[in-house]
């Protein structure tokens, strides 16, 4: 499976954004961005160029992309069953992205961030409605129950996020079970229920040039 093995934090400096790749380091005062909150780059720092609506919408693009850790050709694979789809394009598309495997885990709080959740998935730690699931890009379904392994849970990592997600709250379309580390999607995800401002309007008229 291919992936980006880049330094993850260049990518939120890209952005001008903390895109939370990195867990609960993107928390503390060693957050790349709030250490260097301009451009990577020789000359990144003083890059004054006024951006054009090409580069506003690729920009976007690209900032969703990174988010969810999904590679150029995915993510427009995901732009055109969302244009398939019926419906609003832009909306569709929001829905693709977060009923995936990896970001629901993280949603839940059974991760510390997507590229861990990715991990953690195809390491075999999860399953949906009691089945195997060891592929992060899984769409997950209303009424699929995602759950933490039994045997998982003794590990110290899992010990870990019970903990922390005594104090998580998920978003509206998924129930969580802090007890037992279980998930139901109870509801199709909207951009409502977005962790991080996002303007799919811009992602749609680029896919449209």
């Amino acid at each position: 499976m291919a992936k980006y093995t880049g330094p993850v934090c260049r990518q939120c400096r890209r952005e001008g954004m903390k895109l939370y790749l990195k867990g609960e380091r993107c928390y503390t005062e060693k957050c790349a961005i709030d250490r260097r909150a301009y451009a990577p780059g020789e000359h990144g720092q003083y890059s004054r160029r006024k951006v054009s609506e090409y580069g506003l919408q690729l920009r976007e693009k690209q900032k969703a992309r990174r988010i969810y850790g999904v590679l150029e050709k995915q993510f427009g694979n995901y732009f055109e069953k969302a244009e398939r789809q019926k419906g609003i394009t832009g909306e569709n598309l929001i829905q693709f992205l977060e009923r995936r495997l990896d970001n629901v885990v993280y949603r839940l709080g059974f991760a510390s961030s997507r590229a861990e959740a990715r991990q953690l998935v195809t390491h075999n730690h999860y399953t949906i409605n009691g089945h195997k699931a060891n592929i992060p890009s899984i769409l997950v379904k209303v009424g699929d129950v995602i759950q933490v392994k039994e045997k998982s849970l003794e590990s110290p990592k899992f010990i870990e996020l019970k903990e922390n997600i005594a104090h998580k709250t998920p978003p509206e379309w998924l129930d969580l079970d802090k007890e037992n580390m279980t998930g139901r999607v109870i509801a199709l995800p909207s951009k409502e229920h977005l962790d991080f401002p996002l303007e799919e309007h811009l992602i749609v008229e680029l896919y449209s040039r």
